[in-house]
């Protein structure tokens, strides 16, 4: 047996092996002790090995799935080994065979896989600056390629979100970014040849070339995609039917995020990496799991094309009347999708069959439901991809018991009045206590012995038991099968007949059962694109219901999408925080090809970080398809988001907070153009407050003058307030607060001009900060701001940006102030005054 357990073994070097054993599978040597520390099960021994105990450890079969998810939660892959052969005929070791390898990104069973969430395993692959992508989930059959610069490698893994990746295991393979939650698999680099990876690919989808997929002139993206199929395959020792095409994804399909700019949108997963409050906790209202999962790949992937979100949001309008009907038909529809996969890969059980049916049979509802709606093309073509009627469901039906049993192997799972044969077998089962009874009166009246009695027990098995005073009245026929005290025990020809019947019945019946339910999987197989088609048009359908339900529950608007170079929201909200607070302050925001930048001033914790979320949440959500939380919105064309918020050190890049906080920004003025919208929050306050300003200063006038991208700049560097006179497409505006009686209070409201003040020491104080401190900070500003006023040196934002000399420009400010007089202003007018003054003077 152990020969055979390391013969296997070797074949899978790399994954713990589950050997089964009965109704147990054993780990041995490195794997148990591996396994025992995982899992936290009990570590034994069993035999020797060169004088030393081989370590051992095991699971029972039953159970296994709880181990797996553990497993694959810790990246592990495992290999399964199933007993195939039969232990009655088998001259030493039963044959077994490795029937499949779990991976973190081959997942396939609901009890492994989240609901809500895709698993997919990616390749990479390079090749002249060019990156290849291939991705595969194979719980629904999706695979898609794409190829793009090597740059983009940390926004695509963001964007995909992978759970396993396959890289060639060589030089060519540059380093990969910090802090992946992938599993990471190297394979030998001749699995990523292009030549081969074509011919795989067009053997597997059984054509001549892939020029019929538009992937003709891919190159390095194939050879991933040839990879990444083949490690798939052999990991499910089979053919993967239900994966029937590869899609090619363009550049330009999508609005371009980068990674930075979906972790601080908190699209489907907080900073902290939670689950909610971000978009999808807040919009995820779908009846099924294959909408949640469709609508987290819309906010990731949010559309160009005006044509497709038209439709999108035309289909959410006429859905808004027809919302909660269609919502509590779709509430009974299973995972279609990801049964459908279980069914190619012959790994679905009897229940995923009968929530197929079930769910099948609601279609033609939900057909007549889209039929009496209000017309829309998308809902149009949503109806005609729902069967009237299905052939599948009607089999299911006649084929599957409505209730039943988890597993093939427990039996019931077979109709009743499906196959003659099966219920024969189960008829001896269940009337066995009838036939006995019938018996035991005929032979009482066949013998005349009153006191006879038919019964059965576990070791002798049927039996006829007469007691001794009346054993001579026994039949010819009767072959005495057991003595005791005070009777006989008897077995005749047709008790005999009975007894191999009903001894074997439930054998026979489990077996017949395994073999109708294989052949029922068989038929299946050739229905499953058609099923594929259906459960993609119902998760599209749930999606629309559900933002049409989430518009009319929430107060959303339809957008308006135009040509022009605008985005113009009336009275806009952020989603999230809308639905955290008790009362949210909607905003005005436009920006157009006249006022290209705005300058966000105002005091800490007064809502410029949620104003400047909102105006991208709203285009994103427009980009989507939804309605979105606002009055009014025109939003023009846009080609990226791109978002500098919040910092961190990157301590595994080796990066500071200063130094993520430049790296992101540089990536914002390479990459934006006039399509843009870029959010940059408090660039510059990561290092010294000249540099900071400085910084700030000239990467605003980059964004005006080259990117001319739509911005969003917040600040505290007031100085910067001053770019509104020197470029007639930036404005400023301010977040409002006002002080009353030594606090602050935040009103939350958008107006135009500059912030007077940042309210940095009231907002220390709401945060819990020692008065003692407080009172310490608000002496030294006094100090500070007295040394301004008596005008002891230049400004910061003329150190920070002017010359190093600029003694004729300071004294024509000064000058200009020597007719003030200095008790009437206080210090923060006097400052303000002198800007306005030096923005009169021109720029230094």
């Amino acid at each position: 047996m152990m020969q055979q357990y390391l013969g296997l073994k070797a074949d899978h070097p790399d994954s713990l092996l589950f050997y089964r054993m009965g109704d147990f599978y054993e780990m041995f040597y490195d794997d148990a002790v591996r396994a025992a520390r995982l899992m936290d099960i009990t570590l034994t021994a069993r035999g020797q090995s060169g004088g030393q105990p081989i370590p051992m450890a095991g699971v029972p079969f039953h159970a296994v799935e709880q181990y797996l998810a553990r497993l694959v939660r810790l990246g592990e892959s495992v290999a399964i080994c199933e007993q195939i052969g039969d232990p009655a005929t088998s001259k030493g070791p039963v044959e077994r065979k490795v029937v499949r390898v779990v991976t973190p990104g081959t997942l396939t069973d609901a009890a492994l896989l989240d609901d809500k969430r895709e698993s997919r395993i990616v390749a990479l692959a390079w090749r002249k600056g060019r990156l290849g992508i291939a991705a595969l989930s194979l719980a629904s059959g999706d695979f898609r390629v794409l190829e793009t610069d090597a740059e983009r490698l940390t926004s695509e893994l963001e964007r995909l979100k992978p759970a396993e990746m396959l890289v060639a295991d060589d030089s060519a393979t540059p380093a990969l970014p910090g802090g992946l939650a992938a599993s990471l698999k190297r394979l030998p680099p001749w699995h990523f040849d292009e030549s081969s990876a074509r011919q795989r690919l067009a053997r597997h989808f059984a054509v001549q070339d892939l020029a019929g997929f538009g992937a003709e002139d891919l190159g390095v993206s194939l050879g991933a995609a040839g990879a990444l199929l083949e490690y798939v395959k052999n990991t499910q020792s089979g053919e993967l039917s239900h994966v029937g095409g590869l899609t090619v994804e363009h550049t330009g399909q999508y609005l371009d995020m980068d990674a930075a700019t979906r972790r601080n949108l908190e699209l489907t997963e907080t900073i902290r990496g939670e689950s909610s409050p971000t978009l999808a906790s807040l919009l995820d209202r779908c009846a099924t799991s294959m909408g949640s999962r469709l609508l987290r790949e819309w906010l990731h992937h949010p559309l160009r094309d005006p044509a497709a979100i038209r439709a999108r949001l035309d289909a959410v309008a006429a859905l808004q009347s027809s919302g909660s009907e269609l919502h509590a038909t779709l509430d009974g529809v299973a995972d279609i999708e990801r049964i459908t996969a279980r069914v190619a890969l012959r790994s679905a059980r009897p229940r995923d069959l009968a929530s197929l049916r079930e769910s099948l049979l609601r279609l033609p509802a939900l057909r007549a439901q889209l039929a009496g709606g209000q017309p829309a093309a998308l809902l149009a073509v949503l109806h005609d991809a729902l069967p009237a009627q299905s052939p599948i469901a009607e089999r299911l039906a006649l084929a599957i018991s409505a209730e039943p049993a988890a597993m093939v192997r427990d039996g019931g799972v077979i109709a009743g009045g499906f196959h003659p044969e099966l219920d024969e077998l189960r008829n001896i089962q269940h009337n066995c206590g009838e036939f006995l009874l019938a018996l035991e009166n005929r032979e009482r009246l066949r013998t005349g012995i009153t006191t006879l009695k038919v019964e059965f027990n576990k070791v002798h098995g049927f039996y006829i038991e007469v007691s001794r005073a009346q054993a001579d009245k026994v039949p010819d026929d009767y072959r005495r099968r057991q003595t005791l005290k005070n009777a006989e025990r008897y077995i005749t020809p047709e008790l005999k007949t009975f007894e191999d019947k009903a001894l074997s019945a439930n054998e026979r019946a489990l077996a017949l059962e395994k073999r109708l339910y294989e052949a029922l999987l068989d038929e299946l197989a050739p229905h499953i694109p058609e099923l594929q088609r259906i459960a993609r048009a119902v998760a599209t359908l749930d999606v629309l219901a559900n933002l049409a339900e989430r518009a009319t529950t929430l107060g959303y608007c339809k957008p308006v999408l135009t040509s022009s170079s605008v985005i113009d929201i009336q009275a806009g909200r952020h989603p999230v925080v809308e639905s955290q607070v008790e009362r949210f302050i909607p905003n005005d925001t436009r920006l157009a090809a006249d006022r290209k930048l705005l300058l966000v001033t105002g005091p800490n914790m007064g809502g410029k970080s949620t104003y400047m979320r909102q105006v991208a949440h709203i285009a994103l959500l427009a980009h989507i398809g939804s309605f979105v939380p606002a009055q009014q919105a025109s939003i023009g064309q846009l080609s990226r988001i791109f978002t500098r918020i919040g910092a961190s050190d990157d301590l595994a890049g080796g990066r500071s907070t200063f130094m993520v906080e430049m790296t992101e920004t540089a990536n914002i003025l390479h990459n934006s153009d006039a399509n843009s919208l870029v959010l940059m929050d408090e660039v510059g306050r990561g290092t010294s407050t000249f540099d900071g300003l400085a910084l700030a200063w000239a990467i605003a006038r980059q964004l005006i003058e080259k990117n001319r991208a739509y911005t969003l700049f917040a600040t505290h560097y007031f100085e910067l307030t001053r770019l509104a006179s020197d470029y007639p497409t930036v404005a400023n505006v301010h977040l409002s607060a006002v002080e009353h009686k030594d606090r602050i209070v935040f009103l939350h409201h958008v107006e135009d001009g500059p912030a007077s003040q940042s309210y940095g020491i009231e907002v220390a104080s709401l945060a819990g900060v020692p008065a003692r401190v407080v009172r310490e900070a608000r002496k030294k500003l006094a100090e500070l701001e007295n040394q301004a006023a008596r005008h002891d040196g230049p400004d910061l934002f003329s150190m920070a940006t002017a010359p190093a000399t600029v003694p004729e420009e300071v004294s024509a400010v000064l000058d200009a102030l020597s007719d003030l007089d200095p008790d009437a202003l206080s210090p923060r007018e006097a400052l303000a005054f002198l800007f306005r003054i030096k923005q009169k003077i021109g720029k230094f």
